[in-house]
């Protein structure tokens, strides 16, 4: 009977674990926060649950000790490293060259936005994080070393870690798109555009660094 009562220490560990996952600037969070300047609060958090979605599910593989996810994932690094970088290049060039929108001008007009609304944002950032060899491995290696520290022994046990990790991550992404669609009125569309070239750069330039180590790994330079 124990054994199904998890470990009271995985809640508290878990949720830090998924805000320090969710809080390092990288590609994906690069264009969550993007999402959340230019379309306001309910853009930021669907384009974070697509983020905390593909977290969740690398370290639900990683607690239920998936190792063939890893092994394939490193067996295949190269491909799956490609297929990433150029998706970046794609949305970087994208939001480079695109038109800035901001689609909540007017306090009526955030009121009546819904998450709905911004749904294809979801698939995109997940896409983009299951497909990044570099999270994958690193969030395997990260659940390795927390469970490390508070026992993890039952799928209850495994469960509870990949939910609050989970919770940790959203509640990060919640709180920013918060924050920062409380201050996004005060940035023109001058400033969005200069924003959203600059995201566009950081995002190709992350895809393009992908690329470019497989090619230097494969001896072509």
């Amino acid at each position: 009977m124990l054994s199904y009562i998890p470990n009271p220490l995985i809640i508290p560990v878990g949720l830090i674990v998924g805000m320090l996952i969710a809080a390092p600037v990288g590609p994906v969070n690069v264009l969550c926060i993007q999402r959340a300047i230019e379309r306001g609060f309910w853009g930021g958090v669907a384009a974070g649950i697509g983020s905390v979605m593909g977290d969740g599910l690398i370290a639900l593989c990683a607690g239920l000790g998936v190792g063939t996810v890893s092994g394939v994932v490193e067996a295949h690094r190269a491909a799956i490293q490609v297929i990433g970088g150029l998706a970046l290049i794609a949305f970087g060039l994208r939001l480079y060259f695109s038109a800035p929108r901001v689609k909540m001008t007017s306090d009526a007009e955030a009121k009546t936005a819904r998450l709905k609304d911004f749904a294809w944002d979801i698939p995109q950032t997940f896409f983009l994080t299951i497909t990044n060899p570099g999270a994958v491995l690193g969030l395997f290696a990260v659940f390795g070393g927390v469970t490390t520290f508070v026992e993890v022994h039952s799928n209850v046990d495994v469960l509870l870690m990949v939910s609050s990790i989970v919770t940790g991550s959203m509640l990060w992404w919640i709180t920013l798109s918060k924050f920062i669609s409380r201050y996004r009125n005060r940035i023109d569309l001058h400033v969005l555009q200069i924003l959203n070239r600059i995201a566009g750069i950081l995002l190709a330039l992350f895809g393009g660094v992908l690329i470019a180590e497989v090619i230097l790994k494969a001896g072509h330079f």
